[in-house]
C-alpha cells in the first residue's frame, strides 16, 4: 500500500467526512474507519465511530441561501467562507473531543451555494486551513473541480461510494436532500444523476408559508394535487436533458419559488405544499424511467431528509414503480458524510473518485486539494 500523503499503515484509517448539502441546513460530521487495502476488494468501509449534525445559526443560514440566490456581494461570499470554515471545525472538533478521537484525516466537502455545470464551474464554499489548524490532520477537499475541468458535471460524485457500501446488486438508491439524486447499480455498470427537487421548494415553501424552517413530517402537504401545475412544472427543460446532468438550487431555488408563488397561492396552503410534495416525486419517477428496464430482483432504498416527509413517501408509492425502503445502515443525515470520507480515504491512496460515465468527465481521476497541518 502507497499513499500519497503519509498515513498510518499498521491499522486502519479513523478518517472524518463532513458535508454540507444543498438542504442549507447545517453539517453533518462522521468518523469512520477505512480498511485502506479493501478498495482493491470494493469494500472499504468497516464501521462508524460517530455521527455529529451542527445545525447553521440563522443568519449563517440566511447567508448561504442569500450566496445561492445570487444575494450575496463578493465581500459577503468572503467573509461567509471563513464563517462556514469555523462552523465546520467547531462540528468536527466537538465530534473529535466526543469520541476522543485523533483522525488521520478529513475530507471536506464545503457549503455548495452555486453551481453551474454547463459552464464548468462549481463553488463550494468552507475553509480546509482553519479545519486542519482545529484538527491537527490533513484535509482534502474541492473535490468537485477536477472532475469538472475534464468536461464533467462535478457530480453526483457519491454513486462510487455507494457501490462501496451497499456491495452486490442490484439495487437503487434514492437520496433526498435539497436535491433529489439516483444511483443504480444492475451487477454491471452504474447510472447516477440528479432527479430535481428534492427538499429545495418545499423547504422555503415551509419558510414563506408556515414560518417555519421545514414542515414536520410534511404534516402541512395534506391538501390536493394540481395535477395540471404539475404537468406544466415537469416540461421544465431539466427533464428534457439527457444524463450526465445535475442541478442545484440555481434552478430549483428561490428564484423558481419567487416566480411561481404568486399563482401558487390561489391554491389553498395544504394544495400548494401538496404540490410541492408531488413535484418532488413525479420528476424522482420520471427520472428513474430513464435507468429501466429494471433488473429483476431490484432493491429499492431511500435516503436524506425527504425521506422523514410522509407526504413525497405517499406520492413515491404512488409515482414510481418501485418500493423503496428506508436506508437505514446509517442514522439520518449521514450517509453522505461517510461517503465523502470514503472518497477521501481513496483521494489518499491516488484512487480515482468520479464515475466518468455517470459525470460525463474525460477520464477516471483522483479527486480533491490537500492541506497540510
Amino acid at each position: 500500500m502507497q499513499t500519497r500523503v503519509p498515513l498510518p499503515e499498521d491499522r486502519p484509517w479513523r478518517v472524518l467526512g463532513l458535508m454540507s448539502g444543498t438542504s442549507a441546513d447545517g453539517v453533518d460530521v462522521v468518523a469512520i474507519e477505512v480498511a485502506p487495502d479493501g478498495f482493491a476488494s470494493g469494500q472499504p468501509f468497516r464501521t462508524l465511530l460517530g455521527h455529529h449534525c451542527a445545525p447553521y445559526p440563522d443568519a449563517v443560514r440566511a447567508q448561504v441561501l442569500a450566496a445561492a440566490s445570487n444575494n450575496l456581494d463578493p465581500a459577503g461570499l468572503c467573509i461567509l467562507q471563513r464563517r462556514l470554515g469555523n462552523h465546520h471545525a467547531r462540528a468536527a472538533y466537538d465530534l473529535c473531543a466526543k469520541l476522543a478521537l485523533k483522525p488521520d484525516l478529513a475530507a471536506l466537502h464545503g457549503q455548495t451555494v452555486q453551481h453551474h455545470p454547463n459552464q464548468g464551474a462549481s463553488l463550494q464554499l468552507a475553509d480546509p486551513y482553519v479545519l486542519a489548524e482545529a484538527l491537527g490532520c490533513p484535509v482534502v477537499w474541492d473535490l468537485r473541480r477536477r472532475d469538472l475541468a475534464l468536461g464533467g458535471q462535478g457530480a453526483p460524485l457519491v454513486p462510487l461510494p455507494e457501490c462501496w457500501l451497499h456491495g452486490p446488486g442490484p439495487w437503487l438508491a434514492l437520496n433526498l436532500g435539497g436535491i433529489g439524486n439516483l444511483a443504480l447499480w444492475d451487477g454491471q455498470r452504474t447510472q447516477a444523476w440528479d432527479t430535481g427537487p428534492g427538499m429545495s421548494l418545499l423547504d422555503l415553501a415551509a419558510q414563506r408559508w408556515l414560518g417555519l424552517p421545514f414542515d414536520p413530517d410534511g404534516a402541512g402537504a395534506s391538501g390536493a394535487v394540481d395535477e395540471a401545475r404539475l404537468a406544466l412544472w415537469l416540461s421544465h427543460p431539466y427533464f428534457a436533458a439527457r444524463p450526465p446532468k445535475s442541478t442545484g438550487r440555481e434552478v430549483f431555488g428561490a428564484a423558481w419559488l419567487d416566480l411561481e408563488g404568486p399563482d401558487l397561492e390561489a391554491l389553498p396552503l395544504p394544495d400548494r405544499l401538496a404540490t410541492l410534495a408531488a413535484f418532488t416525486a413525479a420528476s424522482v419517477a420520471l427520472e428513474a424511467r430513464r435507468s429501466q428496464p429494471w433488473p429483476e430482483g431490484l432493491r429499492g432504498l431511500v435516503s436524506g431528509g425527504g425521506a422523514c416527509h410522509q407526504r413525497v413517501r405517499s406520492e413515491l408509492a404512488t409515482r414510481l414503480a418501485l418500493p423503496l425502503a428506508d436506508d437505514l445502515a446509517f442514522p439520518s443525515g449521514a450517509r453522505e458524510a461517510v461517503s465523502w470520507a470514503l472518497l477521501g480515504a481513496a483521494s489518499a491512496l491516488g484512487i480515482p473518485g468520479n464515475l466518468p460515465e455517470v459525470t460525463g468527465a474525460a477520464r477516471p481521476v483522483v479527486l480533491g486539494s490537500w492541506v497540510w497541518p
